[in-house]
């Protein structure tokens, strides 16, 4: 049955305070995304019971309806009411600022997970294009002898390539946009950084100061720091400097300050701090490679369901420019990604209601692609026995994983989907089929064990 987004769009706005407690809406791949004026006013248990939302999650003042992946055509609705804003960027917004300080004061290290998450959700996108074509050249030239000199190998190759290249440039304009701060300043910086006569270069000096030689195309908490800095001076700058004054200086003197501090200070800490996570995750992954990425794949859905999982990324990018490749986040991840699949489908089997088995088919399709909140959301958290079955498929595949040393080549959603992503660009298949074995196994035990614990439920 297709959902009636426009019924969807006004149980949302009434529960939510109406129109004009709605300060902006936007959405990310399954999720749309509402600030408010005012949180008291949601009507948080009404909103889950809303048909077509799979559940609510308050997260640093945003309030975010689990829709699916067909949440794009719900945003549609909203950006047809001219009342509410769609842009997802409000400025000085007093009810935002007082819940993030709320958060950032309670748990720190959720708030810093938070904000890595948000900052590379809208770039997941631009990642899985950039990636899944590496995968499609390896299968071009490995099954279909693609010369490399070819001008179709170029194009394609230049598609792979710019993805990574110019990654801090797509993170830095999240990132300030993250933090309502100038989105092309942030993009600005990064492309400062990235420019020929900066990046990697060796023997620069700033006034007189050295200047660390470091590759800001291969590593992203420097542009992550830098525009952190850059957004507090942003905003400092526009508070105290005229208003007449503000479109000429302020972004000027904001770039003039912000570039040396980051070349000088921010982008060599921003570089240690990747070094040192790349390798203390390949310390915990060589000593016991087997039962890291078992913990990976058993506790997946539940960094989806605090929104933790997109924080991983710059794990996976460390581990990539370290070993080029990913043999533990992302490999963990796509046994947990199919077994919540296989999960979900289980329990489509097991409930007798059309609806609940309808809502879980859906979810488990496209968990098997990859993309699992529908699943954790509408389906794992909501009846118990799905989730049992979803963390011990995970857990066996990846454990199995490890010890095989299966890994994946490049940035894609982890999942059947992908399967390009595990081909070695060598041409040895066996990490393919490893791979592909370890998720049929990830999903077959996560369906068998939810059929038998669903069973049992609906027996007692």
């Amino acid at each position: 049955m297709a959902k009636d987004y426009k019924a969807i769009a006004k149980a949302i706005i009434k529960v939510a305070g109406g129109e004009d407690n709605i300060t902006s809406v936007t959405h990310c791949m399954t999720r749309l995304r509402l600030q408010l004026n005012d949180g008291s006013k949601l009507d948080q248990q009404a909103a889950k019971k809303i048909q077509g939302v799979l559940n609510l999650v308050v997260q640093n003042g945003e309030y975010q309806f689990v829709i699916g992946q067909d949440v794009p055509s719900l945003y549609e609705e909203f950006e047809k009411n001219e009342k509410i804003k769609t842009s997802g960027s409000v400025e000085d917004n007093e009810a935002l600022k007082q819940d993030t300080s709320k958060s950032t004061n309670g748990n720190i290290l959720n708030t810093i997970m938070s904000f890595i998450g948000g900052v590379f959700s809208p770039v997941i996108p631009v990642l899985v294009a950039g990636g899944l074509t590496g995968a499609v050249l390896t299968i071009l030239t490995t099954f279909f002898h693609l010369p490399t000199d070819s001008g179709t190998y170029t194009v394609f190759y230049a598609l792979n390539q710019a993805t990574f290249y110019f990654l801090p440039i797509f993170i830095g304009f999240s990132a300030a946009t993250r933090l309502k701060s100038n989105g092309y300043l942030g993009a600005f910086l990064a492309s400062v950084l990235l420019y020929s006569t900066i990046n990697n270069a060796e023997g620069l000096n700033f006034a007189g100061i050295p200047v660390a030689q470091v590759a800001y195309n291969s590593t992203v908490f420097p542009i992550i720091l830098g525009v952190l800095f850059m957004s507090y001076l942003y905003k400092f700058l526009q508070r105290v400097t005229p208003v007449f004054l503000r479109t000429i200086f302020v972004p000027l003197l904001t770039m003039l300050i912000t570039v040396p501090v980051t070349l000088v200070v921010l982008g060599p800490i921003g570089n240690i701090l990747g070094t040192y996570l790349a390798n203390g995750v390949l310390a915990i992954y060589n000593i016991a490679p087997a039962i890291a990425v078992m913990i990976i794949g058993g506790l997946t859905c539940w960094l989806v369901f605090f929104g933790m999982n997109n924080a991983m990324y710059p794990i996976v990018f460390a581990l990539l420019a370290q070993v080029g490749s990913d043999p533990l986040v992302c490999t963990g991840m796509a046994s947990a990604n199919v077994a919540v699949g296989g999960a979900c489908l289980a329990a489509a089997f097991v409930t007798k209601k059309a609806e609940e088995k309808s809502v879980a088919i859906g979810a488990g399709l496209t968990a098997l692609c990859g993309i699992t909140e529908p699943g954790v959301y509408g389906v794992l958290f909501t009846k118990r026995y799905p989730l049992y079955g979803a963390m011990i498929g995970g857990a066996v595949g990846g454990l199995v994983a490890g010890m095989f040393h299966m890994t994946q080549y490049v940035v894609s959603t982890p999942g059947f989907i992908s399967f390009a992503a595990y081909i070695d660009p060598t041409g040895n298949p066996s990490n393919f089929v490893v791979s592909m074995l370890v998720m049929i196994l990830a999903t077959v035990l996560s369906f068998v064990v939810t059929y038998i614990f669903g069973n049992r439920a609906l027996n007692k």
